[in-house]
């Protein structure tokens, strides 16, 4: 029996991840993954696979939850965004108090969470490892 490409069934293996997001974005993304009743991590796979084929992930009624989610919450950002976005404590974004000493010391990436290097900033990523920009000595 011939089975369409629809129907076929693909055997993967999920992988726990701790990626940092927007806040609001987050906030939305949840509410839609609730609203088609899908988990967060499902809805995240379906957009990914979407975009990397060049395709739209939701169609019209989808897209004006999304609008009005995005009121709800508060969300100002749109695509023009993606590439200007700084977190707080950033240079060149607001300031935000820090709970506690930063610690001293070589950066220790222990997991996929990515914990903060010793200078508090991670500045870019290389495959899967990650480097901490350091001051240079005299």
């Amino acid at each position: 029996m011939k089975t369409s490409r629809s129907h076929k069934k693909f055997v993967i293996e999920r992988v726990q991840t701790g990626v940092r997001m927007e806040k609001r974005l987050l906030k939305v993304l949840k509410a839609l993954a609730e609203f088609h009743d899908l988990t967060l991590g499902d809805l995240l796979e379906g957009i990914v696979l979407h975009a990397f084929d060049g395709k739209t992930a939701f169609q019209k009624p989808s897209r004006k939850r999304i609008k009005e989610l995005k009121r709800f919450y508060g969300l100002d950002l749109d695509s023009r965004a993606s590439h200007r976005l700084t977190e707080a404590g950033e240079p060149g974004g607001p300031r935000k108090a820090r709970s506690g000493p930063m610690p001293r010391g070589t950066a220790k990436v222990a997991s996929v969470d990515a914990k903060k290097a010793a200078s508090g900033r991670i500045v870019r990523s290389v495959g899967h490892r990650r480097t901490t920009k350091r001051k240079r000595r005299p």
